[in-house]
């Protein structure tokens, strides 16, 4: 938000009151009759300062649109912060999912064309999966590269298929999702099938409280 400086109206309101202060009159001559003094114009109202403008609200969040899954649409469950929270059910089956998009996408060398990137955390009740991290990195890894994930100071590594990726210690993934609700950012690397390298940072502002929502609806 850009805050006006008031004391730039200053200047200009000073030298605007010098020219309607009304100049002293001379003496007039004793040996002629004085002339008729005109009636003194009165003083031009002062304008009231301009008031600054009001400031514009802050833009809400603007929701990470996910893909059809299955042919399904998602359905918007709610925007918190960074995190949406969705669900849908591709084939019968119920499917619960945290979603975001990175906050910044640096690729080396840069500007390089990708596919729309985005991480979920989703919950399958039918095959009674939790809480699975997994990331669509908007190109196809290098066959048989790994990935990772960096929260605060823990690294955590992800195997690629494609152009997705999933936490390789599956024993981890808990700790990785703890880790996410209660970090500030997350930081995903890895490297495209012609040699490109990605640096992805997300906010995880909201998640924590999409992924209540999500255990709600998918419980």
């Amino acid at each position: 938000m850009r805050i006006r400086r008031r004391g730039r109206i200053v200047l200009p309101l000073l030298m605007a009151t010098a020219f309607v202060v009304p100049v002293a009159a001379q003496q007039p001559d004793q040996s002629a009759p004085a002339a008729p003094t005109a009636p003194a114009a009165p003083a031009p109202a002062k304008k009231p300062a301009p008031k600054p403008a009001p400031a514009a609200p802050a833009a809400a969040a603007k929701p990470a649109t996910p893909p059809a899954i299955g042919g399904v649409k998602p359905t918007l469950l709610g925007q918190y912060a960074d995190w949406g929270a969705y669900t849908a059910s591709p084939a019968g089956k119920k499917l619960c999912f945290a979603i975001a998009k990175p906050t910044s996408a640096v690729t080396n060398p840069p500007n390089r064309p990708r596919n729309p990137v985005f991480m979920f955390v989703s919950t399958r009740p039918a095959d009674k999966v939790a809480n699975e991290v997994s990331i669509i990195i908007g190109y196809p890894f290098k066959p048989g590269s790994e990935a990772s994930v960096d929260v605060g100071s823990t690294s955590y590594a992800l195997y690629t298929q494609q152009d997705g990726a999933w936490i390789k210690n599956a024993t981890e993934e808990a700790q990785l999702v703890d880790a996410m609700k209660a970090g500030q950012t997350a930081v995903v690397k890895g490297t495209s099938a012609k040699g490109t390298q990605s640096t992805d940072t997300y906010s995880l502002k909201g998640l924590s409280q999409a992924l209540d929502r999500v255990a709600q609806t998918c419980q």
